[in-house]
């Protein structure tokens, strides 16, 4: 048997296993879901020595199969990336019908061939379990349109269900597929299943390295990252970046009193207001940087709007139940604060207008550089801190 390849075709045992583990290394070094996805498809073109190649998703709740990749040779209508290629469950029922009522019973998740002609020469034999029972007229329908002579489909089982399918196609003219490559099919949706749900972790991984636990919220990594990219943007072509650094008042009276549960629950509720809020900046990432300090960096927007949210924020944050209101600093280099050549820079100054809210009780946010230019107190008392780090919680206490 040869064991090689035939026009970049794997051949015999030793050439399919080279392209299975390909297919797992190239969705193993992808970064994104689409990326994983893409790769998997092309993966499986070339494996199976497919002119075309898909993966599509089952949405169940809305009855459809939306594709999430074409690879290939393209035909009208068909996107390497759609934004919203659908087909209803209906016109392609095995996706439902088979594995519910086949591989559900206790046989396995099994690829099968469809023609243009209506005939599956590489179908299961009769009453082999998984075999799909006839033929879908959607898909040799589509075959037909779009000048293709067959393709094999293969279920993507994931976490024990249904979750969508690989498709690959050959042109009209080129050999059909046949049993083998149906059961090589089914091999590749395995290896993509595996993929996807590796891919899933991963996300999932980098989702909860940049995301609050307890409020869903950013954290202060995410924060961090955001505003050095923010800060390129400004000294590039002067794009506005604002950041507002509030302290939620009342906390450990909350906590003291009432439990840390209710506190929690306190941190929870601001959370989401700070979200509604920060809404109405577009691109603004609003985030917990730990304890009772949040904050919201805008990008983009005028200072005056940053202000207007945030005045905002502190009057709809003094009607919480249990709070105390909130006490909010911001600095925005669309305000005079002089040069701002680092985010400790900004982050200082937000600092100290946010203390110096909370030491006058102010409802409403302080704003650097608004009370004498430069010669601003909120100002002067972040420059007189610079000379003694760390900035973060420095004005605490201070008198």
């Amino acid at each position: 048997m040869d064991n090689g390849e035939i026009g970049g075709r794997p051949v015999g045992v030793d050439g399919r296993l080279r392209a299975v583990v390909g297919l797992a290394q190239e969705m193993a070094a992808a970064h994104t879901s689409q990326e994983s996805v893409g790769a998997a498809a092309e993966a499986a073109r070339r494996a199976l020595d497919g002119g075309f190649a898909a993966i599509s998703v089952w949405e169940r709740a809305r009855g459809r199969l939306r594709v999430l990749v074409n690879v290939g040779e393209l035909m009208a209508g068909e996107e390497p990336l759609p934004e919203d290629e659908s087909y209803p469950v209906h016109d392609f029922p095995e996706i439902a019908e088979f594995l519910h009522e086949h591989w559900a019973a206790g046989g396995e998740p099994h690829a099968w061939v469809e023609t243009a002609d209506g005939v599956r020469p590489g179908a299961a034999p009769p009453g082999h379990q998984g075999a799909p029972a006839s033929g879908s007229w959607g898909r040799v329908a589509a075959l037909r349109r779009r000048g293709r002579g067959s393709c094999v489909v293969a279920p993507i089982v994931l976490h024990g269900r249904a979750w969508g399918e690989l498709y690959v196609a050959r042109a009209a003219g080129r050999p059909v597929f046949d049993r083998d490559d149906a059961d090589f099919a089914t091999v590749l949706a395995s290896v993509t299943a595996a993929g996807l749900a590796q891919t899933e972790r991963l996300e999932e991984a980098r989702r909860l390295a940049f995301t609050d636990p307890l409020t869903g919220l950013g954290n202060r990594r995410a924060v961090d990252i955001r505003l050095d990219e923010a800060l390129e943007a400004y000294q590039a072509d002067g794009t506005v970046v604002s950041l507002v650094v509030c302290d939620l008042n009342g906390l450990k009276r909350v906590n003291d009193t009432l439990g840390h549960a209710v506190g929690d629950r306190l941190l929870e509720r601001f959370g989401s207001l700070l979200s509604l809020c920060g809404a109405m900046l577009p691109g603004a990432l609003v985030a917990r940087l730990g304890g009772d300090e949040f904050c919201l960096l805008g990008v983009g927007p005028p200072a005056d709007e940053v202000v207007r949210v945030a005045d905002e924020l502190c009057r709809r944050a003094a009607e919480l139940e249990m709070g105390e209101g909130v006490a909010c600093g911001i600095a925005s280099t669309g305000d005079p604060i002089g040069p701002v050549p680092s985010a400790r820079r900004l982050f200082r100054l937000a600092d100290a207008a946010q203390y110096r809210a909370k030491a006058a009780r102010s409802p409403k946010p302080v704003v650097a550089g608004r009370d004498g230019g430069t010669e601003d107190s909120v100002i002067r008392l972040a420059d007189t801190s610079a000379a003694h780090p760390p900035e973060r919680r420095r004005f605490r206490g201070r008198r």
